[in-house]
């Protein structure tokens, strides 16, 4: 159902991305100055075809929503790696206590007769 509806949506949506850029392949300058756009300071301005523009848009929102999501996990992912140490460490006494049950240094209680 996943892998349908991934195609449902995303098939449509690069159909309509690509008719786009067919349809405005004409260059449009940008420039980079505020100031003087018409005779920019240091070359800060180029023409690109008018979809790069929005495609470069749509490619930078994506960058900086992964960037924020990232760093808004980062209580989890701290929580997780401190549950992880907390385990190894449980884990490591786990062993050491087997370990001397093996060797015969402790004696096992049975829950029955503490009762």
């Amino acid at each position: 159902m996943k892998r349908f509806l991934s195609w449902a949506l995303g098939l449509p949506t690069a159909i309509v991305a690509i008719a786009f850029a067919l349809a405005n392949r004409s260059k449009a300058t940008v420039s980079l100055d505020p100031i003087s756009p018409q005779d920019p300071f240091m070359g800060l301005s180029f023409s690109v075809p008018i979809w790069s523009i929005l495609f470069a848009g749509v490619f930078i929102g994506l960058i900086i929503g992964w960037v924020a999501a990232w760093i808004n996990q980062s209580k989890w992912r701290q929580a997780a790696h401190k549950a992880r140490l907390h385990l190894e460490e449980e884990m490591a006494k786990k062993a050491a206590i087997e370990k001397r049950l093996n060797n015969g240094e402790m004696v096992p209680v049975d829950n029955q007769q503490m009762l």
